[in-house]
């Protein structure tokens, strides 16, 4: 076996781990995955516009194959595989992923539905014309350029870059430890920006969001709310919340709607929110939508949700929101490269950096400028002295062997100075003389003496410059590098010059590349919930005994002339009724409590708005109600006002008296409302003022009355005081409350099992100390059987029988005779054998009345 090492060195293992992790962890953060904060590139984007650039791919220039551009970027510049080369060549095509594409793309390049790009091999790139303002003057010795990985080519460390493309396109990218995600910007905005830090380096991160208001992403959409704005562009990270940007358009004569998509977040896939949704329709987490239909086309983007008629398509909107991605957060984290070394960035830090990186370029290039302006101005002087000598000068290059013969013979004659005299008096002649050219040369007392360079050029000098006209064109060239010198040179020595010639290349780009800000921003961070997308007005609410519930305008309920016969308020089946009716605003809540002691809420726009003729929705299924659970009473509140509460009664008897205010903050899965016993039940609840009597009825035919202010106000999770002491098993049927003007006028209407009943004056029932046996309200005996309920009636009230079969009998109340407390009542409905009466229930006047 061939001996692999010839030496073996011990090393710690730990160390030697710690050692390669961070070379890897460097190179990964170096080398592939932030960008730089000068040009905003990662290695492998420079890359690929620099080949683009080298190979003249340009905006103004017949497109040339993919898998040309990346056979030569990983041939010359990148190390790796040619599919992570043409998926960034394909995203800087992207007019959805780049707010100013950097590539010209022809073929297919992807699309917002998430489909892929055609092979590399299919598609046409150059580049586009922005881009070349990050190459530009590249050729200027600029940026220092560094070996590529084979030591064959050179490559930029740094583009040029005119524009502020960190901020302009943005960047996203994981590296070992630390990513960045830098959302993209409107490039008017930024230039703005930069020319206030231009002119006023102490600018504040707050005025300069007066220049930029916020990211503007190539998709559009809204941004909701600039408090996480600021918090990025103060500490280089923060959160903003992007929306769809959506309209509601009215159809069918106004009774449906439909919502028209026609934005969405950055990055978000549309094919997938398709399905989403679709799926959120089907498991019924989102009701109402009929239809879904994408009509994107070349004109823009186009997605029509069609909701079922009547339905409030700015609920829907608002779940649409919450449950999919038309709402999303972009986490913003600036993080880039400077000097080598990654480093968190805030709004202002990136654009003084910025404009330092462009101070550095144009002092680059201002000096290669005036080197190249120099080295011209010599060569005009050299080609002035040559043409003032002509003769001579031919007669010596004729006489010699060879052109280096030539040369030497040339720079070692002193010659007439000429017309160079003149040149040199217009202007100072250090000026124009090279840097690197030595003392001997130039214009002495002996005459001028000719340098390498200008004998080179007298050499090269065509015989057509010989005319008088290209001699004067030499003069005019001479005095305009002359000025250009001086102009060179004020830059490299005024900074505030410099300045200047900055601001106004960044001017003259926003002049050609500017354009209107497309994503919108909401200054207050709108965190709507339903209520908020609902306007307020009143709806006629109405309620059936079987539990079935809806809302209607007051409209549908119009004035009629006396004797009309009125609407039907809803369509019901025979063995259902409507049992509560009446008025409530739109945001206005309904406190639905239940047997097991529970307390839901339930704003009264979530109940569907239908027609006169629809029956509703179960209440059942828009409250999460546990199993043998239902709804014994339902409160309409306004608002949860001081001085107002909430008395409730069990079936053993308890009385429980809790603020109003104690009900105020609603949760999911509601509240327990008062604490019972594992054998109770909680039979009522009502809303008092604190100057109200509270009735009890139990099954046995006894009642008490007592006032309001006799029962303590407890909390939430208290159990309450006894209202009415119990025997022989009796439990409470019934709670009653009754204002002041009820207490006069009301009248109780109370059944018993075998059909019995009778009306009662509430004021026979005489006010006494909470906590007795009460009096007796019917007689119970073999006749009467059980008390089923006690209800307060006027005369002009119905009442509707309900048997244990599910037999309905609707009568009028003054029908039923007015008796005494202390009697039996009368026959109100007439049962079979082994039949009896299981509810009394009163029924709501409505228009059909």
């Amino acid at each position: 076996m061939p001996d692999f090492a010839k030496e073996i060195l011990p090393v710690s293992l730990e160390e030697e781990m710690r050692k390669s992790y961070l070379d890897y962890a460097m190179s990964v953060i170096i080398g592939r995955a932030l960008p730089d904060i000068y040009d905003g590139l990662k290695p492998v984007h420079r890359r690929v516009l620099y080949a683009m650039s080298e190979l003249h791919n340009d905006f103004n220039k017949p497109y040339k194959k993919s898998a040309r551009i990346v056979g030569d970027v990983i041939g010359k510049y990148h190390p790796h595989g040619d599919s992570a080369v043409y998926d960034t060549l394909v995203r800087m095509a992207q007019t959805f992923s780049l707010r100013y594409p950097l590539i010209d793309g022809q073929g297919n390049f992807g699309s917002i539905d998430g489909d892929a790009p055609a092979a590399m091999r299919y598609t046409e790139v150059r580049l586009s014309k922005i881009a070349h303002e990050l190459l530009a003057d590249i050729d200027k010795e600029t940026v220092d350029f560094i070996p590529n990985y084979d030591n064959s080519e050179k490559e930029p460390v740094v583009l040029p870059s005119r524009i502020p493309n960190l901020l302009v396109n943005g960047s996203a990218g994981i590296a070992v430890g630390m990513a960045t995600s830098m959302p993209t910007h409107n490039l008017g905005e930024v230039i703005d920006a930069v020319l206030a830090v231009a002119k006023n380096p102490d600018i504040s991160i707050a005025d300069l969001m007066r220049y930029i208001p916020g990211p503007d992403f190539p998709t559009a959409a809204i941004i909701n709310g600039r408090q996480g704005i600021y918090d990025a562009y103060r500490s280089g990270r923060g959160r903003v919340v992007l929306r769809a940007s959506c309209r509601i358009e009215s159809v069918n004569k106004g009774e449906q709607e439909l919502i028209i998509v026609e934005e969405l977040p950055y990055m978000v896939n549309k094919a997938h929110l398709l399905e989403k949704i679709a799926d959120l329709v089907k498991e019924k987490r989102i009701e109402g939508i009929t239809e879904l239909r994408d009509e994107t086309d070349k004109e823009g983007m186009r997605i029509v949700i069609e909701l079922k008629r009547r339905e409030n398509s700015q609920i829907i909107l608002n779940n649409l929101y919450k449950y999919t991605k038309m709402q999303t957060t972009f986490s913003i984290n600036m993080v880039a490269l400077q000097e080598g070394q990654p480093k968190l960035f805030n709004l202002k830090e990136i654009l003084e950096a910025f404009l330092r990186h462009r101070r550095n370029v144009v002092t680059r290039r201002t000096v290669y400028e005036l080197r190249k302006a120099k080295e011209k101005a010599h060569t005009l002087e050299g080609l002035s002295v040559a043409l003032a000598n002509i003769d001579e000068v031919i007669a010596l290059i004729k006489k010699s062997q060879t052109s280096a013969d030539a040369k030497s013979a040339l720079m070692e004659h002193a010659w007439k100075p000429g017309a160079v005299v003149q040149l040199l008096e217009k202007s100072d002649a250090l000026i124009s003389k090279p840097d690197t050219l030595g003392a001997e040369f130039g214009l002495h007392s002996d005459g001028y003496h000719l340098s390498a360079q200008q004998a080179q050029a007298i050499l090269d000098l065509k015989l057509h410059r010989l005319t008088a006209l290209e001699q004067d064109k030499i003069v005019s060239d001479y005095e305009q590098l002359i000025a250009l010198i001086s102009e060179l040179l004020k830059i490299l020595s005024d900074p505030d010059r410099l300045i200047k010639v900055i601001c106004d290349e960044l001017k003259e780009i926003k002049k050609h590349y500017g354009d209107p800000r497309r994503t919108k921003i909401v200054d207050q961070s709108v965190d709507m919930d339903d209520e908020d997308l609902i306007p307020q007005e009143d709806m006629i609410l109405t309620i059936s005994h079987a539990g079935y519930a809806k809302i209607q305008p007051p409209d549908h309920y119009r004035a009629q002339h006396r004797g009309g016969r009125g609407k039907t308020a809803t369509s019901v089946r025979e063995e259902d009724f409507i049992e509560m009716m009446f008025m409530a605003n739109s945001h206005d809540t309904l406190l639905c409590f239940s047997n097991l002691g529970q307390l839901y809420w339930l704003k009264v726009y979530k109940l569907p708005r239908a027609g006169r003729t629809a029956r509703g929705k179960p209440m059942v299924n828009m409250l999460n109600l546990g199993e043998g659970e239902r709804i014994t009473a339902i409160l309409p509140v306004k608002s949860y006002a001081d001085g107002l509460y909430v008395t409730m009664a069990t079936a053993k008897g308890i009385i429980k008296r809790t603020s109003l205010n104690a009900f105020s903050r609603p949760r999911s899965n509601g509240i327990k409302a008062i604490n019972l016993q594992p054998d109770d039940k909680m039979i009522g609840a009502v809303i008092t003022d604190g100057t109200n009597d509270i009735m009890l009825f139990n099954n046995l035919g006894r009642a008490i009355r007592f006032k309001e202010s006799d029962v303590r106000t407890v909390g939430r999770t208290a159990k309450g005081v006894i209202g009415m002491r119990l025997r022989d098993n009796a439990k409470i049927i019934s709670l009653i409350c009754l204002s002041e003007r009820d207490k006069e006028q009301i009248k109780i209407l109370i059944a018993t099992e075998n059909g019995y009943g009778k009306r009662t004056q509430a004021k026979k029932f005489t006010a006494k100390r909470r906590g007795g046996l009460g009096m007796i309200s019917i007689k119970t005996n073999k006749r009467n059987g059980t008390v089923i309920g006690a209800l307060p009636f006027s005369d002009d009230d119905e009442v509707m029988l309900i048997t244990d079969q599910g037999v309905l009998v609707r009568t009028r109340v003054s029908t039923i005779s007015a008796v005494g407390r202390n009697t039996q009542g009368v026959r109100l409905i007439r049962l079979d054998a082994k039949r009896k009466l299981s509810e009394i229930v009163r029924i709501e006047k409505n228009a059909e009345d």
